[in-house]
This record gives structure tokens, sequence and C-alpha cells, in this order.
């Protein structure tokens, strides 16, 4: 006797006029049963559910295919990762094995870095907050040091003189390139003459090793021009440098920032097809470095923070259907075991969803809630997707940036993540927490002490 097929309830669905057939086409969502060959259903089955998951194959893929990109337009490139952007330690390893430098922007990631045997001079060191003890460090350790304010660059000073060290330094420097509002809170300014007397100061004291230019514009990128603006400024103050001081920096950082595929809240088209392509970014900052007319010997090699766009797409996020819901506006609601605080980048991307099972063929439109008991847990406010029942599965996808750097232990624990080895294998990556893991780090004064 044949399965009896699953009852479907009559909806309504409201149609529109297409070209070739009025009533315009049924609305379909392929379902992802799979993710590198392993299913759904087995990584749940082993790791529970939510689960994240990534793919070493893609990951490598991405860092090879934006090298090349950026090598055939540039002689001398070195990419370093961007560990804020997710510092799971097999995240960053892989793209160590791929040849990718470190950066970072606390003292907690630059140690981290130092212990997966990073060597101190394969690291940049970013940021606004460099403690007295970090700068330390990474002087001794031969880091590349890139100075964001005065204080620090005096603080700098201070620590070479009383400990008789040389710093490589850098200076991060924010500029006008048509993109606003600006990213002018870091570093110091163009404009303005800042980042000229800045490094007039450097070149001043003995103690100093000026080897790098830096400059990050700002996030999720959707315009390639002002890359080229950022790098053809910095090639000005690198040619600075060779006329008043005949010194010739090492390195041009133009940092990160580049647009993943990952569509923004409020964005009309796919980010597919609005965003530069990573070929569209090389073309435009090679263009901007080229205008040094350096000798080939002295051209200084680009080095790249890359973090979102080689990695958002290889990072999945598994949920679990919990319930359905019909709101009292008719629309109807999906409740799934995954929140806000596991996806904080829910917030302002709409993550493409999928089943992970065939469901039915009538799609509605509906919204899609985390299990948070707060309104604002929300994973897509509007999808039009088909039907589920309890238990089925779920997949998010581009989740790879910055949801394991900002994820949240707020009501629920933090679950496992997993990778899928290039051979076909699955790791665990991080462990799930449990209540001894949260309650380690408590303390219970003994007078609170139930009796």
């Amino acid at each position: 006797m044949a399965d009896k097929k699953r009852y479907e309830r009559p909806v309504i669905n409201k149609h529109y006029s297409g070209l070739m057939n009025k009533f315009g086409s049924r609305p379909t969502t392929q379902p992802k049963t799979e993710i590198d060959g392993v299913t759904i259903n087995e990584l749940v089955e082993k790791y529970g559910s939510p689960l994240y998951v990534y793919s070493e194959k893609q990951i490598r893929i991405n860092q090879r295919n934006a090298l090349r990109i950026f090598k055939t337009r540039y002689p001398k490139v070195q990419f370093a990762w961007s560990y804020k952007t997710n510092y799971l330690s097999a995240i960053c390893s892989v793209f160590h094995k791929e040849g990718s430098w470190a950066e970072v922007v606390s003292e907690f990631e630059y140690d981290k870095a130092r212990k997966l045997g990073i060597k101190g001079e394969n690291i940049i060191f970013n940021g606004p907050d460099k403690s007295r003890n970090a700068l330390l460090k990474a002087i001794k350790e031969k880091a590349k040091i890139h100075i964001d304010h005065f204080d620090e660059l005096y603080e700098i000073i201070e620590l070479t003189e009383e400990h008789k060290l040389k710093a490589q330094v850098a200076i991060r420097v924010n500029m006008d390139v048509g993109v606003y509002p600006k990213w002018d809170r870091f570093g110091f300014n163009y404009e303005n003459g800042e980042a000229g007397q800045a490094l007039k100061r450097i070149m001043m004291n003995p103690n100093l090793q000026i080897v790098g230019l830096h400059a990050h514009i700002g996030t999720y990128m959707m315009t390639a021009e002002a890359y080229r603006i950022a790098a053809s400024k910095l090639a000005l103050l690198a040619r600075f440098l060779k006329d008043e001081y005949d010194v010739a920096v090492s390195y041009i950082d133009l940092g990160g920032g580049f647009a993943s595929h990952n569509t923004l809240i409020g964005q009309y088209l796919p980010a597919e097809e609005v965003v530069p392509s990573m070929e569209q970014f090389a073309e435009a900052i090679s263009a901007g470095l080229y205008e040094l007319n350096f000798k080939v010997d002295e051209m200084p090699t680009l080095i790249l923070e890359t973090g979102r766009a080689l990695i958002d797409n290889t990072g999945h996020l598994i949920s679990t259907v919990l319930a359905n819901k019909r709101l009292s506006s008719g629309r109807r609601a999906l409740i799934i075991d995954a929140g806000v605080n596991l996806l904080f980048t829910g917030f302002w991307y709409k993550h493409p969803v999928s089943p992970a099972q065939d469901s039915g063929v009538n799609i509605e439109d509906t919204t899609i809630y985390g299990p948070l008991c707060m309104n604002i847990d929300v994973i897509r406010e509007t999808i039009n997707f088909p039907s589920l029942r309890k238990g089925d599965k779920v997949v998010i996808d581009y989740v790879g940036a910055y949801d394991n750097t900002q994820w949240m232990q707020f009501i629920n624990m933090r679950p496992n993540v997993v990778m899928v080895m290039e051979d076909g294998t699955v790791e665990l990556i991080r462990k799930a927490e449990n209540l001894d893991y949260i309650l380690d780090r408590e303390v219970l004064p003994e007078k609170l002490k139930l009796k």
C-alpha cells in the first residue's frame, strides 16, 4: 500500500501577473538536505540542534580564490586573518595553513594567535585599546603595531626608552573616501594633516621603525571606488616618507570591509547583484597603489585583513522547528530553536533560510522567530516559506562572520560547532556549553547559600 500523502490545509495565495503567465510561476523552496555531502539529519543526530556547521573546503576555496585574484593584479600580496570576525581556533588555523597572518584588535586575540603558533612578526596589532603590557609584549615579539592615536604613540616611545627596545610600527589613517558616515574615530586623519604629523614624530624617534601604513575605511563596503581613493592617499603618504626621509615602507594595509553576499535588511536587490566582486575590489586597490611609481624592488607589500567576505558563506546554522503559530494578522509564524542569541547578525541581514527536508508546495508569507522570551527574537521578519511541522529542520546560511564572536549565553546556552573536513569527516571544533561550564566562573558567597 502506498504511503499516505501528508495533509495540507488549503490556503489562498496572492499571485502576480507575469510576462508569459497571468497567474505567475508557482513558488518553490528547494530543500537543503546536506552540507558538503553530510546529511543534515546525520549531523543533528550526532551533535544536536541547534548546530553550527563549517566547511573547511569552502574556506580554503575562498582564500585561494581571493589570493589568486589580487596576485594577478598586484605582485606582492599578504592576507592576515581578521580574528574578530571569527576566532574559533579551527577556523583561524585553516586560514593560517593557507598562509594568512593574524590581524588582532585586543590582547586576548593577540595571545590566542601566539598560542596557535603565529610568530609575533606575523601579527598585525590593531585597535584603540592596547594595554601597556600588551604593547610591551608586542614590541618584544616584533609584532607590527598599528598606532591608533597620539597617546598610544607616546606610550610606545616611553616603553622603548624604558626597556631599551626598538618597535616596528605603522599608523592607521582615516580619510574621506566619499562614503558616509566617515569612519574617523580610528587612527589619524589624512585631510587635517594629523597623519602627516604622526609620521614626522615617528621619524624623529630612533627607537621607532615605520614599516607600514594602514587604512580600514568601513564595513560591508558596497563601492570599490572608495578603496581606490584610500589606496591612492596612502600611496601619497608613502611617497612623502620616501621623498622627505628616504624611507620606503614595507607594506600598505588596506584593511577589510569587503561585503559578502549576505543581503542587508532593507536592501531591495539580493547582495550578489549589487555588491562589488572580489575582482572589482582588487582592480580598484591595485590602481591606487600603482600611483606610487616606485621601482619594482621598492613596491610595498599589499596586506589585506579580509574577514566577512572569506568566511560568511562557509558557515551554516541548523535549527529545529519548535512550533507553528498563526498571528493575529493572519500571518504564519514559525518558532525555531535558534534565536538572536546565536545569530546576532540577524538584526541586519536577511539570512537565506531553507527547509532541510522535502516540504509542501504551499508557500506562505512567514515570520521566523527564535525561542527566546523577547519580542525582538526575529530571525526573518518576512520570508516566503513552505509549511513545516514540529521537529522539521531548517538551515540558515551565511552565518560564518561575527556570529561566533558576538553570540551570547542568554536564556539558552551556546551549542556545538562542527567542521566538515575536506575528506568528508566531521570534527567537533567547539563543545556545547553545559551548566557546569556556566557555574565554573561564578562565586556564590557562603552566607547566600541555601541551608
